[in-house]
C-alpha cells in the first residue's frame, strides 16, 4: 500500500509539473500587457481596468483553449454538424442534440493538433501573412520601404516581409507577437471587409475600423488553416488529373510522335511500349518538378508553389463573387440601388440615372454598411416588426402595430420612420432601437424568411425588381429572397467555400495545360484529350 501511495503521489506530481510547464510555456506568457489586453478585447472578453499582468494572464488562461487552440468548442450544434458534414462525417439525429459528442468528433478531425496550435502562436509572423492578397503584401512592402527584387512574386514578398516583421513593429512602437493595428495600416475598410467576406467571416454591420481589424486578427489563424486544407485538396485533384490526362494522351501518340517527343527530351529507347513506360516514369522530371503545381494553376489552386497559386485562386474566386454580385445588381430597381448606397452612407448625386447608380453600387461592393440604419428593418419578420413598433414608445408606430389590417410593408415603413425619429432624438430612444435591432437580427439570422408568406416574399423580391417565375415554390422564393438580401447586406457573398469545393472536384481545365506542355502531340492526341476532358 505504501508503494502504491508513493507511485500515485509521484504521478500526481508529474501531472502538476506538466500542467504547470504547459502554462509557463504558453505563448501569451511572453506577451506585453498591451497584447494581453488586445487579445481579450478582440475576443470580447471583459477585463478590469486597471488590471495587473497576473489578472490578465489568468483571464486568458481560462479562455485560451476555447478561442485559440480549439475554437470549435464555442460553436453551436448546427455549426459543429456542418463542419462534420464538410468532412464527410454524417451525424445521427440523436447525436446532434449532444454538443459534447459533436465537439469530440470535430476534435478528432480538426485541422491541427493542440500542440501545433500552441506552437503557432509563438511564431505569428510565420503564418499570419499567408492569407493576404498579393496587392496587400505589395502595399505593405512599399509603405515600409522593404526592398523586394523583381519579379516581385508572392513568395519573395512573404520572405522579405517576414524578415522585416519585428523591425517594423519596433519602429511603430508596438509589439509583434499579437500584432496591433500597425500590421493593417495599409488596409482600407474595404480591404478588411473583403478579407472577411473571402474567408467566410462576413461583417456587414460594422463601420468601426478597429472592430474590423479585430475581426480579421482573431480569425486569421482559422482562415490560414482553412487555406492550407483547401490547397492540399486542390493539389491532390491536380495530381490525379495530371496523371490521368498524360496517361491517355501518351497512349494516343503514334510511334513517330512518341519518338519525336523522346528525342526532344533526351530519352533513349527503341520499343514503343518501352518509350511509353519511360515517359510515364520520368514525366515529372521531363516536364518540371512542379508539374502538379502547374497543372493545378490551370484551375486556380496550387501545390509546391502554393502561395502564388493560392493567391491566384483566391483572386479568381473573388472575381467570380464580384461577377455574381454585378449580375444581381443589374436586375435591381432604382429604389433598391439607392437603398444599398444609403445603408452605407454613400451620397447619391441628384438626378443620377439607373446605370450611374449601378456603377456607384459596384464601386462600393465591399464597403461596410453602417451598424444600423433604416434599411436594417428591411428583412425582419412580421412579428419582430410588430414587437418593435409596440415597444418603441412612438405613438404613431404603436398605432400601426395595433392595426389588424397592417401589411408587412406598412410595418416596415412605420419601423423605418420610428427608427429615423429615434436616431435624430438620440439618447435612450436611439439606444433602445439599436438594442432591439441587435437582438432581433441575431435571433433571426438563421431563420430569415422562414415565416414569411408567399405574398410577402413576392413583395420583397418586387422591391428589388426581381420577376418571380410562375409556379415558383415557397422554398424557391425563400432562396431567392435570401440571395438578394445577402447581396444587399454583404455586398458580396463568401466565395471561398464554393470556389474551393469546385476546385476539389473539377479538373476539366487541367487538360489545356497538359496539352500545352506535350507539344509533340498530334491531332489524334488532342482529340483523345478532348474525350478525356468530357469524361472528367
Amino acid at each position: 500500500m505504501r508503494l502504491l501511495s508513493t507511485v500515485l503521489s509521484l504521478a500526481l506530481a508529474a501531472n502538476t509539473v506538466v500542467g504547470s510547464s504547459w502554462f509557463s510555456k504558453a505563448a501569451y506568457n511572453k506577451w506585453h500587457e498591451t497584447e494581453l489586453e488586445r487579445w481579450l478585447s478582440d475576443h470580447d472578453i471583459p477585463y478590469p481596468t486597471p488590471a495587473d499582468r497576473k489578472d490578465l494572464e489568468n483571464l486568458i488562461q481560462k479562455n485560451w483553449d476555447s478561442y485559440a487552440v480549439a475554437p470549435y468548442k464555442n460553436w453551436d450544434t448546427d455549426k459543429l454538424t456542418d463542419y462534420l458534414k464538410s468532412k464527410g462525417v454524417e451525424t445521427k439525429d440523436s447525436a446532434k442534440s449532444n454538443k459534447d459528442a459533436l465537439v469530440n468528433q470535430v476534435a478528432n478531425i480538426w485541422y491541427e493538433t493542440e500542440d501545433k496550435a500552441q506552437t503557432a502562436w509563438t511564431n505569428v509572423q510565420d503564418w499570419i501573412l499567408d492569407t493576404w492578397t498579393e496587392s496587400t503584401l505589395k502595399a505593405f512592402a512599399d509603405k515600409h520601404g522593404i526592398p523586394v527584387p523583381q519579379p516581385r512574386t508572392r513568395d519573395t514578398l512573404l520572405q522579405k516581409i517576414r524578415a522585416n516583421y519585428e523591425t517594423i513593429a519596433k519602429k511603430a512602437g508596438d509589439t509583434a507577437s499579437y500584432p496591433g493595428d500597425w500590421l493593417y495600416e495599409t488596409w482600407s475598410e474595404s480591404d478588411l471587409k473583403e478579407w472577411l467576406d473571402t474567408h467566410g467571416f462576413p461583417a456587414p454591420q460594422i463601420t468601426d475600423r478597429n472592430k474590423l481589424i479585430a475581426m480579421v486578427r482573431r480569425n486569421s489563424r482559422l482562415a490560414y488553416l482553412k487555406m492550407q486544407e483547401q490547397k492540399a485538396s486542390a493539389s491532390a485533384s491536380a495530381s490525379a488529373a495530371y496523371a490521368t490526362l498524360t496517361d491517355k494522351i501518351i497512349d494516343a501518340w503514334s510511334e513517330s510522335q512518341l519518338k519525336e517527343f523522346c528525342d526532344k527530351n533526351g530519352i533513349n529507347g527503341n520499343k514503343v511500349n518501352e518509350l511509353r513506360a519511360i515517359v510515364r516514369k520520368h514525366r515529372a522530371d521531363i516536364l518540371g518538378d512542379t508539374v502538379s503545381a502547374s497543372a493545378s494553376s490551370a484551375f486556380g489552386a496550387a501545390t509546391s508553389k502554393a502561395g502564388n497559386e493560392y493567391a491566384k485562386a483566391t483572386n479568381d474566386a473573388s472575381l467570380a463573387a464580384q461577377d455574381a454580385f454585378n449580375s444581381a445588381v443589374n436586375t435591381w430597381s432604382e429604389s433598391r440601388l439607392k437603398a444599398y448606397l444609403d445603408a452605407r452612407g454613400v451620397p447619391v448625386p441628384q438626378g443620377s440615372k439607373t446605370d450611374e447608380l449601378r456603377a456607384l453600387v459596384r464601386r462600393n461592393s465591399h464597403k461596410a454598411a453602417h451598424p444600423y440604419s433604416a434599411w436594417t428593418w428591411d428583412d425582419l419578420s412580421y412579428d419582430n416588426l410588430k414587437k418593435y413598433l409596440s415597444s418603441s414608445g412612438n405613438a404613431a408606430a404603436k398605432k400601426v402595430a395595433d392595426s389588424s389590417s397592417a401589411t408587412r410593408d406598412d410595418l416596415v415603413e412605420a419601423a423605418q420612420s420610428a427608427y429615423s425619429s429615434a436616431s435624430s432624438a438620440g439618447g435612450s430612444s436611439y439606444a433602445s432601437a439599436t438594442s432591439y435591432l441587435a437582438q432581433a437580427t441575431e435571433a433571426a439570422k438563421k431563420s430569415t424568411f422562414d415565416t414569411w408568406s408567399e405574398s410577402e416574399l413576392k413583395a420583397y423580391l418586387d422591391s428589388y425588381g426581381i420577376p418571380v417565375p410562375q409556379g415558383s415554390t415557397l422554398n424557391e422564393l425563400r432562396a431567392e429572397a435570401r440571395k438578394q438580401a445577402t447581396y444587399f447586406k454583404y455586398g458580396t457573398t463568401n466565395p471561398a467555400s464554393t470556389a474551393f469545393a469546385k476546385l476539389g472536384e473539377n479538373v476539366k481545365d487541367a487538360y489545356q495545360w497538359v496539352m500545352s506542355q506535350l507539344t509533340a502531340g498530334s491531332e489524334v492526341a488532342k482529340k483523345k484529350a478532348g474525350e478525356v476532358k468530357e469524361e472528367l
